[in-house]
Formats: C-alpha cells, structure tokens, sequence
C-alpha cells in the first residue's frame, strides 16, 4: 500500500486528490497539509512513501518544504505539482531533491502512474516539462569548480564519476541527454533489463536518489553540456 500525504493550500485541490487517491485499492491518504510548515511535520510524523506537494503556499514554499524532508534520509520522496509558468520554482526543486514534477491540470491516470513511479523509487516528469526545466536549470548552474571561467569541468576528474564503467558512464550521459531506457536500449542495442540494471548501478554508485537526481549529476560534472 502507498501512503500519499497530500500538500496544497487549496481545500478543493486537497479534497479533489484525496478522492482520486482513495479510489485507489493501492493507494492510501495518510493526512492533509495547508502549508509547507505543516508537510515538514506531518511527513516527520507518518513518514509517507510520497508527499504530493504544492510549490506556492504561504510560510514555507513547497521548495524548501521539500529540501527539509529529503534532507532528513527517509525514505519519503516528494512529488511537487506545478504549473508551466513556475518553471523558475521547478528547477530549484531539482536541487532540493524532489523526485518528480507534474502539472496540476494531468489527467488522472497521469497522476496516479506518477505517484506509483515515485513511491517504487523512479523518477518522474512532465514529457512536456523536461526539456524546458534542463534548459532553465544549466542556464543557472555556478561554475564548475574545477573549471576555469566559462568552461566546465572534465567529467573525468569529478570523483562521482570514479567508480562506473566505461558504458556506465555512457548511459549516464544519454540519461543526461533525455534518453528513456526504450530509448538506450534500442540505440545501444542492449536488452532493457540490462539498461535497468546499469541504471541501478549508477543510481548506487553515484549516490543519486533518482533518475532526474542522475540527470543532474550529469550537467554537474559536464558528461553532458547545454546545446
């Protein structure tokens, strides 16, 4: 069963989720959160497999609400529900560590896939999103600290990088690119169980929560730089 605490500063939003994820046999809503205060407390008290939250709220945002449960190390993971026009919100929540993105108006089975894809410990974003959130977040990535000015630093002297392989690193790089495991299947003429598997090494080996965490990691260490 899935535990789900719902976060939303709209009683009808929260009332609209509760009904859908109750309607669920796998599914279950552990408690309701107006506020990001209130999801930090309320995850620390029922430690749900999912948080769904909200960005803007009164108080504590939906951003910093989720930096503080990911940073605590349970086993909560938070699926944040935007809006197109936030994609300034939706890229910071990549850093605080959400593991996923979906905009409040996708259809319910949308939704439902994506609390499920979550809470097994995949990660999941809007297809229309993605590359709109990548292009806004390496617009707004620091320096690379091995880098000199206005270059990045060389993948091979990050030491996130030191224990994969050499296709380990080559699958972390077309993750990076956008690539579904379909996708690198079939281009790198592998099995798909055999991409799952590389991508559970990577996840391991590089510490990465998830796969939007890897695709991060990806930009960070410049295997994969803007176009």
């Amino acid at each position: 069963m899935t535990t789900v605490l719902i976060t939303d500063d709209q009683p009808l939003q929260r009332l609209g989720f509760r009904m859908l994820l109750e309607s669920q046999d796998d599914m279950t809503v552990v408690d309701e959160a107006a506020n990001g205060a209130e999801a930090v407390r309320l995850a620390d008290h029922h430690r749900p497999d999912v948080v769904l939250m909200d960005i803007r709220m009164p108080g504590l945002d939906g951003i910093e609400a989720t930096r503080r449960i990911v940073s605590t190390g349970d086993r909560t993971r938070v699926l944040i529900v935007t809006t197109f026009d936030l994609d300034e919100y939706a890229y910071e929540g990549l850093r605080a560590g959400a593991s996923g993105f979906l905009v409040k108006d996708a259809r319910p089975e949308e939704l439902l896939a994506g609390i499920r894809a979550v809470a097994s410990g995949d990660a999941v974003v809007a297809p229309s999103l993605t590359r709109r959130l990548l292009d806004t977040y390496v617009h707004h990535l620091p320096p690379a600290p091995n880098a000199s000015p206005g270059t990045t630093a060389l993948p091979e002297r990050d030491p996130r990088l030191s224990a994969l392989t050499e296709r380990e690193r080559e699958i972390l790089t077309v993750i990076g690119q956008g690539w579904n495991n379909t996708e690198i299947a079939s281009r790198l003429h592998l099995a798909e169980s055999t991409v799952k598997t590389h991508v559970t090494r990577i996840l391991a080996k590089t510490g990465s929560r998830d796969r939007v965490q890897a695709v991060i990691l990806a930009y960070d260490t410049g295997l994969v730089t803007p176009a």
